[in-house]
């Protein structure tokens, strides 16, 4: 492994494959995975671990060999991002990895390998698992935080809302599993993709998640963003009309929308386009949802680049943002880690794809600690904030079980 100041000279190679088995089979525990509508990847081996500010001339000093050329293929860096920027003990890194094996929409796959040469040994990916064997036969679960610990984090977020210190805050609180043998972070990736098919799955050196909300994409000159907020559970009758027409949830979600609008105005030749809100609905759960798209303004800057500077939206902080990182930092003593930030990919045309890293657990051998959050406004209660991170914990808790 390299840092980018000492790369030696690199060349990717991307060829076609014929390939029958799920790409996300040959996910190995420390890799990555990526895969959303059809169309995903999953990497292995590290030739190099770059800081953000540095990744897009890291991947131009690649040469590239590229005879599929379409998004993501030839060098790309990924990774997933701490959730607090200034978070000193999960530094701002992505890697390049060594081998990623890929597969199309129209069912075609492709590998590309990076390697000093063709005389250096290709890292391989081997497919390694099986959704059919047994999940673990025993799990057991414990709140990292108690209901009473969560009730008084609430009640001081409600306290600064009410002095106008900030109009709201996004809590996180964690659950711990232990089980009685290892956890397969493929295995469990092919469940969420399975179980949560529109959601953008993915996997980071044990991070695995199945994410709905699309942070930023970038393909050539066109930007998208997809911001949600406001969350209600299908297990209520007539919870999709509740949510349309809750006025605290739209809200709280036109004021994510309009920190992404601002921001991503700031980079398009003209303003982009805002789609309505909507209500889509995600594996139990539903939320608004409003699309953003425009064209970027030469020169345009990376997906990466996007994503670090969108993130952290209010969607996964608060408003104002600086006052609820504030907020946050001192009430979850624990720390966030990678939940909440920026997971995704760019490759070396500055196209990519981040989605926010929700839904998810960190998996270290028999263990797996997973993370949810709620957003706190004015009228909040929490009993009701405790429930709507339940039913957030509950896809992963499926997954986990396979049940």
């Amino acid at each position: 492994m390299h840092d980018e100041e000492h790369l030696p000279p690199l060349v990717a190679t991307t060829r076609y494959l014929d390939l029958e088995t799920d790409v996300l089979a040959a996910l190995p525990a420390d890799g990555f995975a990526w895969w959303h509508d059809g169309l995903g990847f999953v990497a292995g081996g590290s030739v190099a671990r770059v800081p953000t500010s540095q990744v897009s001339e890291a991947l131009a000093g690649i040469r590239a060999d590229d005879e599929v050329r379409a998004s993501g293929t030839g060098p790309i860096a990924v990774g997933a991002l701490p959730f607090d920027p200034a978070d000193t003990s999960a530094p701002g890194e992505m890697v390049i990895p060594a081998v990623v094996l890929g597969q199309g929409r129209d069912g075609r796959a492709w590998v590309t390998h990076v390697r000093s040469g063709p005389s250096d040994a290709a890292y391989d990916l081997a497919p390694g698992c099986s959704s059919d064997r047994d999940a673990p036969g025993h799990l057991d679960v414990s709140a990292a935080v108690s209901m009473n610990e969560w009730a008084d984090a609430v009640e001081t977020a409600l306290k600064d809302i009410d002095a106008g210190e900030l109009r709201k805050v996004v809590l996180a609180r964690q659950v711990v599993v232990r089980a009685d043998e290892r956890f397969s972070v493929a295995e469990v990736a092919v469940r969420l993709r399975r179980e949560n098919p529109r959601c953008y799955v993915f996997a980071a050196n044990g991070l695995v998640g199945a994410s709905p909300e699309l942070l930023v994409e970038r393909r050539g000159e066109v930007v998208r963003s997809r911001p949600m907020a406001g969350t209600v559970s299908l297990d209520h009758e007539d919870a999709l009309l509740w949510l349309a027409a809750s006025d605290k949830n739209r809200w709280e979600h036109a004021i994510v929308v309009k920190a992404v609008v601002e921001c991503l105005t700031s980079r398009c030749a003209h303003r982009p386009s805002v789609s309505q809100a909507d209500v889509a609905s995600f594996s139990g759960l539903a939320h608004f949802a409003t699309s953003v798209e425009g064209r970027l303004r030469e020169p345009a800057p990376s997906a990466l680049d996007l994503a670090m500077e969108l993130h952290p939206t209010p969607a996964i902080a608060g408003e104002p943002v600086a006052t609820a990182l504030d907020l946050i930092s001192r009430l979850e003593p624990r720390g966030r880690g990678r939940y909440g930030g920026p997971v995704g990919w760019v490759d070396a045309k500055g196209d990519g794809e981040f989605a926010l890293a929700l839904r998810c657990a960190q998996i270290d051998g028999s263990q797996a600690v997973l993370y949810a959050g709620a957003g706190i406004v004015a009228g909040s209660t929490s009993e009701a904030e405790w429930e709507e991170t339940q039913a957030k914990l509950e896809p992963m808790l499926r997954a986990l079980r396979r049940v």
